[in-house]
């Protein structure tokens, strides 16, 4: 039986592109429900098996302009839930700018209005100015950060694990709603948390919630490898794609799990034509509208630095390692070695994909691309991330998921109901029915 490549999509609501939503016919504005809605329910349409809504607790007039505002993701994904049935609905939620118990809460109660088909994207933040939003001195330092995101993960499960999977009885004839048996005081003192508990909701249909990370540090690859499901990436090499499956599953096998028990998702920025020449007329399009300070934003962003303060016409600075996404620096830095790009040259590529490996050509040239990375073991599927909608992601759906199902690489139809399902991960048991076992 072929293995089957999974298909996410990272949804900024207006596209990835800085500069997307000037095109004609693109969404504008990401606080109308009704477009990212759409972008969703055509998603489910193709069968994917998620889509994917990033975060940040922090903004400011200097930022990208498609970041300054956005929906908070878990309220977004409440109402999202309503209109879908099948497709996996995934956000992020930091770590360092939130409680464990108010996280725990939400999450539960979202995996039950959806009946099981929520991802939680665990990040420890990477932006400074987010502490002073909650009353904060200063960031936490890189490790700290990671030691407290342990925690936290840690805690968070206990606290789904409150009550076992059979303690709501509601026996109408005796009179008992719970069993006081099957609960679980996780009484959680350590040394960022306190968190007596137990959970105010039932354990969620999936156990736990599917856990997703992006980290690419040697910090983050070792979080990832001992709690994390699923994995973003963003290498733009096949051989460098290759290499970061290997070593995320060197840590998973360290920390006693399966090589296969974590899901790598490359992330993709398509652009699409019926034509070579059509798709690149959509490049020259988006790179004739780019604001070049918003695309410099972007780019420092991603490395980490404040790079207006270098030529932009001589070649990319060395930079000391990042302690903000280390996986985009580490990718973009590389590409720019590779290809002896000037600084000007990488604030332009980075404005197209955000930092994600840009694809252009026709259906075929797309979908062959994506076939030859997922039989070379790059990865496990693709996060695929529209440079504006909805256009270029309905162009996806439509034209080049039918070809992978045509060579059999994707589903046609959902087997399952649950994102565990989608993504052939196990429903974690409770501590309790493990223990009966042993």
């Amino acid at each position: 039986m072929q293995k089957m490549m999974h298909l996410g999509s990272l949804s900024h609501g207006v596209g990835g592109h800085v500069a997307g939503w000037r095109m004609p016919g693109a969404l504008s504005d990401k606080e109308k429900f009704a477009g990212i809605a759409d972008a969703v329910m055509t998603a489910e349409r193709g069968k994917f098996d998620f889509v994917f809504f990033a975060d940040a607790v922090n903004t400011g007039a200097d930022a990208a302009p498609t970041f300054v505002v956005r929906f908070e993701p878990l309220t977004l994904l409440g109402a999202l839930s309503v209109v879908t049935d099948r497709i996996g609905l995934v956000a992020t939620v930091s770590t360092t700018y939130s409680e464990p118990y108010n996280v725990a809460r939400a999450l539960a109660s979202l995996d039950h209005l959806s009946e099981g088909r929520i991802g939680w994207n665990v990040v420890t933040g990477s932006s400074p100015d987010a502490a002073a939003n909650f009353s904060r001195d200063k960031h936490p330092p890189h490790a700290e950060r990671y030691a407290m995101a342990d925690e936290y993960l840690a805690v968070v499960k206990g606290l789904w694990d409150s009550w076992e999977d059979d303690a709501v009885v509601a026996d109408k004839a005796t009179g008992m709603f719970i069993d006081p048996k099957k609960m679980h005081v996780l009484d959680h003192v350590g040394a960022y948390f306190q968190v007596k508990g137990p959970l105010n909701a039932s354990r969620p249909p999936q156990g736990y919630p599917v856990i997703f990370q992006a980290g690419a540090s040697d910090r983050g690859l070792e979080l990832a490898g001992s709690t994390a499901e699923v994995v973003f990436a963003s290498q733009s090499f096949v051989e460098d794609s290759v290499a970061f499956s290997s070593k995320l599953r060197d840590y998973a096998e360290k920390a006693g799990r399966a090589r296969d028990a974590v899901k790598v998702m490359l992330g993709v920025s398509p652009i699409i034509g019926d034509t070579e020449e059509e798709a690149h007329d959509i490049v020259a399009q988006l790179g004739a509208m780019v604001d070049p300070v918003s695309s410099m934003r972007v780019l420092s962003d991603r490395l980490g630095a404040d790079m207006t303060q270098y030529d932009l016409d001589g070649p990319v600075p060395e930079l000391p390692p990042s302690t903000m996404m280390q996986g985009h620096a580490r990718v973009l830095q590389s590409i720019a070695k590779r290809h002896n790009l000037t600084l000007r040259q990488l604030r332009d590529f980075a404005a197209v994909g955000a930092g994600h490996r840009v694809l252009v050509g026709t259906p075929t040239q797309v979908a062959d691309d994506l076939e030859m990375w997922f039989r070379a073991g790059a990865c496990d599927g693709f996060a695929i991330m529209a440079p504006y909608s909805p256009k270029p992601f309905e162009t996806f759906v439509d034209k080049v998921v039918p070809i992978l199902q045509e060579r059999g690489l994707f589903r046609r139809e959902y087997s399952g109901k649950t994102l565990r399902d989608h993504l052939g991960l196990a429903r974690p048991a409770h501590p309790a029915a493990l223990a009966v076992k042993l």
